[in-house]
């Protein structure tokens, strides 16, 4: 049914839900368009409305040909909605869904038109903060790019920052209670210094399109799995696992964007350019062969409540949130996470879990009930060598002791009667 969204516009189609709104196919003054309205709880909100209406000038600001463009900002009523160009094709995350990994040279193509929005928005002050594949659109009307690829289209500037507000609830009168700091983003795509806690910089978009990067010729991120709590303290924690097959200088890019110092990764127009770079490496290389890890990587007692993925020829859909016509998921999923940010004395404690680490098939991944039943299997056969060594140094030890003085030791000492006098 259509409803209308302000006095401009009217949304007649539910394209796709996600944890932010559902996104509407609608008309306006010029034509068709993409509407974001975002959840009522969302628009009630006064101090977020105000947030809202202070970022509509940054947000219209940003034209550049792989940034979908934010046309108008309703405020009307209980009605919060953001008026974008409708893109006409489908959401990354959907293709990864159907096809699980690109081809790497299609790989890089796509993470460079990304890099280039970001630098386009880093330089206008924007960060995105949410940068993921169901956040990038790929444009089918248009002209396929490197290995096949169409142009990729990054969306919903503005949405992660919108919506992380602290709570402001009233505190009793001269108790001072400390403020709770919360981490709003995909648990998959989070920068470490948003886990601890740090202000969102343009670096942090950085390591979430690394992590796309990864994903895109992986098959899965590089610290994903299990429950958002050990997927945050492996961001933290762990290093990444190599990626065999590909270029070392596309390796190395990708290492140096996920490095945990935000210092130490590339500007956003370094990466697009260094991406770009090595694009003709990549010509005709197929999607690599590498093994997805379906068990718990905890290295504790592994969540009872995880249940491991099925194969990939049987892995459900994951929901996406598309701006496009003709493709209309509707998906409840949450891929947002807002929880209390570890205290560093967690964070010191070690890792929940392991990062997702390539292996040869058959052998067990470390961290998972296999590798620790056989590290459990070598613990007790050590235990059991080292008891059977000391039993037989304790003895030839006092065999030697009651050989060599044995005549002068009373005999209950020796173990032996004495000689009867003659």
């Amino acid at each position: 049914m259509a409803r209308r969204i302000g006095s401009r516009y009217t949304a007649n189609q539910v394209l796709g839900r996600g944890s932010a709104g559902t996104v509407w196919l609608g008309d306006g003054p010029q034509g068709p368009v993409a509407i974001k309205l975002l959840r009522e709880d969302l628009a009630e909100d006064r101090e977020l409305v105000g947030r809202f209406v202070q970022e509509r000038s940054a947000l219209l600001g940003l034209d550049h040909p792989h940034v979908v463009g934010v046309q108008d900002l309703v405020v009307d009523g209980n009605d919060l909605a953001l008026v974008m160009e409708l893109v006409r094709g489908t959401d990354l995350r959907t293709r990864l869904d159907h096809e699980r990994r690109l081809a790497p040279e299609a790989a890089v193509a796509v993470a460079a038109d990304v890099a280039d929005a970001l630098a386009a928005a880093h330089a206008a002050g924007v960060v995105h903060r949410d940068v993921k594949p169901e956040n990038v659109l790929l444009d089918s009307a248009a002209p396929a790019g490197p290995g096949g690829a169409p142009p990729a289209l990054l969306t919903d500037f503005g949405i992660a920052k919108l919506i992380d507000a602290p709570s402001r609830a009233p505190q009793p009168a001269g108790v001072r209670i400390p403020s709770q700091r919360r981490v709003i983003g995909t648990p998959d795509y989070l920068a470490p210094e948003i886990v601890e806690g740090l202000p969102a910089r343009a670096a942090v978009d950085i390591y979430a399109l690394a992590t796309v990067l990864y994903e895109l010729l992986a098959g899965f991120t590089p610290f994903g799995g299990g429950h958002p709590g050990a997927v945050l303290r492996r961001h933290v924690t762990e290093t990444v696992a190599p990626l065999p097959g590909i270029p070392d200088e596309l390796w190395q890019l990708i290492v140096q964007c996920l490095a945990k110092a935000p210092a130490s990764r590339l500007r956003a127009a370094e990466m697009a350019t260094a991406l770009r770079a090595v694009l003709p490496d990549l010509k005709g290389m197929p999607r690599l062969d590498v093994d997805e890890p379906h068990e718990p990587t905890s290295a504790y007692d592994p969540d009872p409540a995880y249940e491991p993925a099925p194969p990939s020829d049987e892995r459900p859909l994951r929901g996406a949130v598309p701006l496009v016509h003709g493709h209309a998921p509707d998906s409840n999923r949450d891929t947002h996470t807002s929880m209390r940010v570890p205290s560093a004395e967690e964070l010191a404690g070690g890792a929940l879990g392991t990062a997702r680490v390539p292996r040869v098939p058959g052998t067990p991944r470390p961290g998972s009930a296999r590798h620790r039943a056989a590290a459990r299997t070598r613990k007790i056969r050590l235990v059991v060598a080292v008891a059977g060594v000391v039993v037989v140094t304790g003895g030839l030890v006092g065999w030697l002791a009651a050989d060599a003085d044995g005549a002068e030791r009373p005999a209950r000492e020796t173990g032996h009667s004495a000689p009867a006098a003659p």
